[in-house]
């Protein structure tokens, strides 16, 4: 009897925590309110049947509980009662199901004069392509994948030339205006969803996907990656935000097109010599750094990883840190985009000499704890540009614990704009204490 009373007190609990329970969709952003008709529609079977099942087999056990002088009675078959629970569970699946197809023919089948953006997912993060004024997308070939064609656009192809690519993680999307995504990947399988539109599709390499939805309010809305597609799955994170019609045509007006991309004049190390004079007073005259003036190494990192930190530095994104950073935000102030490709492309030119380690740890354990930055890092610390990366090998031990303590901290990565820093920031968190970071950084010294 006890048993029995279980059973119903938990089903009438599960009941009321679904109906009372805060934790429900968000706000939906889009047209796709079919999505969450579909979805109650699902509740409302499957709870009809889980209700009917839990109190069937509360009912059983107190009707068919041990008594004495009371026999089982054993029935191998009974048509009849079969015959019930097929019709009735064909019928059950097929109110669930239909509504879902007929859902899904509307979400793939994309309104004549629907806009275009292309969703390009690689680990661990998005970047985006609109087709440029002739509407056509130029083909890509993933062996192009490059530094400096993230996109992997075929350069040869003249209707790649106008597209505008966007290389940050964050898209803009006009509201009230049907768009037609199309995904693909770059490496593995990963999913483009953004819960508030009710909008998710797989991104499978070597395939084109797509859907369609038409963005209903203004806001800021997270992208996720809903598929397993590495270590650093949980990290990967853009946004999609949504804009007056005014707005998201001056946001799209500052992206360049693949062709200006190509054109822009790569750095000269001869110019940038003269610029980095006034570096070479903290982080000295060869880019080796000095712990004194809290100045971290620079040869021998990666362009790449240094002209974005100069931006970051430019925009603010990392203010947190504090007197160091806000002494680098007025120096790279100074500096515009191609004064940025000079200075790095001289640094580029300095010689690279391993620093000498100052950090004491054991190797050992610090070899499992880097099993997981290897994956972004490389096996050897070289760094990866294709997981945003910067090389960690031959780089400064201090700096880096400093920079693991400021991920970790808050410090660093929390800012609106640093999508790669956020990343960081929960893998950062993985290191349990300042031991693991030592023991981490003494491992890498010994690459």
């Amino acid at each position: 009897m006890l048993l029995a009373y279980a059973v119903i007190v938990l089903t009438v609990g599960t009941i009321l925590f679904h109906f009372l329970s805060p934790w429900w969709f968000t706000p939906i952003a889009s047209n796709w309110t079919t999505m969450d008709q579909t979805v109650n529609l699902t509740f409302w079977v499957t709870g009809i049947v889980f209700l009917a099942t839990n109190l069937f087999m509360a009912y059983c056990i107190w009707r068919f509980r041990h008594r004495k002088d009371i026999k089982a009675h054993y029935e191998p078959e009974n048509k009849k009662l079969e015959w019930w629970l097929t019709i009735v569970t064909t019928i059950g699946i097929a109110a669930m199901l239909a509504p879902g197809l007929a859902v899904w023919a509307k979400f793939v089948t994309v309104p004549d004069g629907a806009s275009v953006v292309e969703v390009v997912g690689q680990q661990w993060n998005f970047s985006y392509r609109f087709p440029g004024k002739d509407g056509v997308f130029g083909t890509t070939n993933i062996r192009l994948a490059s530094p400096e064609n993230p996109w992997a656009i075929e350069p040869n192809d003249p209707n790649g030339q106008d597209d505008v690519v966007v290389s940050s993680p964050e898209l803009h999307l006009p509201v009230g205006k049907p768009v037609k995504i199309i995904l693909r990947a770059k490496d593995v399988l990963h999913q483009f969803a953004v819960p508030p539109f009710r909008v998710k599709m797989d991104m499978v390499p070597g395939m084109v996907t797509y859907f369609w939805l038409t963005p209903t309010r203004t806001g800021s809305f997270d992208a996720l990656c809903e598929q397993l597609c590495g270590t650093a799955h949980f990290t990967m994170r853009g946004r999609v935000v949504v804009d007056t019609e005014k707005d998201f045509e001056a946001w799209l007006a500052t992206q360049p097109t693949y062709a200006q991309t190509r054109a822009a004049a790569a750095g000269v190390a001869s110019d940038g010599q003269a610029t980095y004079a006034v570096c070479s007073a903290c982080h000295g005259a060869q880019g080796e750094g000095n712990p004194q003036l809290n100045a971290p190494k620079l040869a021998g990192q990666a362009g790449w990883y240094l002209a974005r930190q100069l931006q970051n530095f430019k925009q603010g994104v990392r203010d947190k840190e504090g007197q160091l950073a806000q002494q680098m935000d007025g120096f790279a102030a100074t500096l515009d985009d191609t004064a940025i490709k000079n200075v790095v492309a001289y640094i580029g030119s300095l010689p690279d000499a391993a620093p000498p380690a100052t950090v004491s740890g054991n190797p050992v354990k610090g070899k499992e704890h880097y099993e997981t930055c290897a994956y972004c890092h490389g096996g050897s610390g070289e760094g990866v540009w294709s997981t945003n990366a910067p090389r960690l090998s031959h780089m400064d031990d201090w700096y880096m614990k400093r920079q693991l303590q400021n991920f970790q901290q808050g410090l660093r990565g929390s800012h609106p704009q640093d999508f790669s820093g956020a990343q960081m920031a929960a893998m950062a968190k993985t290191l349990a204490d300042d031991a693991a970071i030592n023991d981490v950084l003494k491992h890498i010294d010994s690459m």
